[in-house]
């Protein structure tokens, strides 16, 4: 079992390195608690790489990757949105605080969930299962993803303090309609390279409408300093 964790965390520690999944961490380091993005991401994981062990083990059966691909991007187009809105929000009560971070774990999770089904790294997993302990290969493999994904973590977590709220929220947004658009056209087209083609298009655009809306001057603060006049 210690053999099959240790080579199972090191091949998806290796496979998660410059993956799509550690942007996805970093982007949700850029807008909620780093805790709360960690927790998210070790219940998606521990919960893929059981089906995936599972499968491995003992079923030898694909899933249907390229539906729950779209449903993902779907997912992520919402995510997107639901940014932009939020950016919308100033001043609410503060009894709302825990409902959003209950939020932003539930969305972390799923968000986690759904892109990592049928991802290389779920796929990794089931062949690592398919002749190794598959208690150890789910240890190892769901510590590995987590701890290349917390390298991301810390760097989002790193500019969220450096940067300002409305960049991080447009930046927020764009990176997941492209990831969005990422899955969708992979799902779609699953043997073609579209996918990534999609996502660089709407990165570009993206990139470009957040420079724009950065360079429009903010709204005049007109609240007087106590005791100008």
């Amino acid at each position: 079992m210690l053999a099959a964790l240790l080579l199972s965390f090191g091949v998806i520690f290796v496979a998660e390195l410059g993956d799509k999944s550690q942007l996805m961490a970093m982007t949700f380091a850029l807008k909620y608690r780093w805790w709360v993005v960690i927790g998210g991401i070790t219940l998606a994981t521990t919960v893929v790489h059981l089906v995936s062990v599972a499968v491995g083990h003992s079923l030898g059966v694909a899933l249907p990757t390229h539906l729950i691909g779209i449903v993902g991007g779907v997912a992520f187009l919402v995510f997107g949105l639901w940014t932009l809105r939020g950016d919308s929000l100033d001043e609410e009560e503060k009894s709302k605080a825990d409902r959003v971070t209950k939020s932003a774990f539930i969305a972390v999770a799923s968000a986690f969930f759904l892109a990592e089904l049928g991802d290389k790294t779920m796929l990794a997993t089931v062949t690592l299962a398919s002749d190794n302990d598959w208690v150890g290969v789910w240890i190892g493999s769901t510590l590995g993803m987590v701890a290349a994904d917390a390298l991301a973590i810390v760097v989002g977590a790193t500019l969220g303090k450096r940067l300002p709220e409305r960049l991080i929220t447009l930046g927020a947004a764009t990176l997941f309609f492209v990831f969005g658009v990422w899955l969708i056209l992979e799902g779609v087209f699953p043997t073609s390279s579209i996918g990534i083609v999609g996502a660089v298009v709407v990165l570009a655009v993206g990139s470009a409408l957040t420079t724009w809306r950065m360079r429009k001057p903010a709204p005049a603060a007109e609240a007087a300093q106590p005791g100008s006049r």
